[in-house]
């Protein structure tokens, strides 16, 4: 009884989004359900329009700046969390979620106002610090519940060796956490290339991300391109999040197999 409730759940919140699959390969010229006849046309519509390989490209962009800077910052940020020990670091560590917790509008409007000021709202770099933003708390959350499972004597027999801090955590600490590292850098970049809300306080009208120009066609008109664009997001980012978790799940499974031989040993 349990199991047929777990997946009528599931295809409740599934079928919605499935949907979407057929449909962008419907001949019809509208968007409609179930698509009349099988047609590739919006696919080719898509890949033959300059204004949306344009928006697919700086979506591509942003997301892989914005997934690099995300890891070099969450990985800093979760390595002196780590190993810090002070008063706080349990708000400090909450601080670093925030993004994550208050609504995605409540971060445009400040963002807004502070790029405004700055003067680099409409710019590429606008939407890569906002980005990188709501992408940080992902790579921290990631990296820190690996290292937190990490024997620290590793990287302490490494500098009684000889290394240096930084020399042991590349050579020891690294390798060990690589897969929760992966893990964050695709749920950072499924964020940015998803990203929507935040890209509309931030963004103008030159330069537009894929989701962006997604959400303009809708508003000024139905156009069903945008089903074959949402088909492609979303076979595309669950495949990310299938080998972000399929990484997650190797490293948690390693430190479960190092903590049982830590204590055989």
């Amino acid at each position: 009884m349990i199991w047929v409730i777990a997946i009528l759940i599931i295809l409740f919140l599934v079928l919605p989004v499935l949907i979407i699959i057929p449909m962008s390969f419907s001949s019809s010229r509208y968007i409609e359900f179930p698509p009349p006849g099988f047609s590739a046309q919006w696919y080719e519509k898509f890949f033959g329009s300059q204004q949306w390989t344009d928006s697919l490209v700086t979506s591509i962009q942003v997301g892989i700046i914005t997934t690099v800077i995300a890891l070099l910052l969450g990985i800093l940020a979760a390595e002196g969390i780590h190993k810090s020990d002070f008063k706080g670091k349990g708000i400090l560590t909450e601080l670093f979620m925030m993004p994550m917790l208050v609504p995605a509008i409540i971060v445009g409007l400040a963002l807004y106002r502070f790029e405004a000021q700055n003067n680099i709202t409409g710019t590429f770099a606008g939407i890569v610090i906002a980005h990188t933003l709501l992408a940080v708390p992902f790579v921290i959350r990631t990296v820190l519940a690996s290292l937190s499972g990490l024997n620290p004597n590793y990287e302490l027999a490494a500098q009684n060796l000889g290394a240096n801090k930084f020399k042991a955590f590349i050579k020891v600490t690294f390798p060990i956490i690589k897969p929760a590292v992966f893990s964050g850098g695709m749920f950072a970049f499924a964020t940015s290339f998803d990203e929507i809300v935040v890209t509309q306080f931030i963004s103008g009208i030159r330069l537009a991300t894929l989701p962006k120009r997604m959400w303009d066609g809708l508003r000024q008109q139905i156009d069903p391109t945008i089903t074959a664009i949402a088909a492609i997001m979303i076979i595309g980012i669950t495949l990310i999040m299938i080998i972000a978790n399929s990484k997650e799940i190797f490293s948690r499974t390693y430190h479960v197999k190092e903590e049982v031989l830590d204590e055989t040993d």
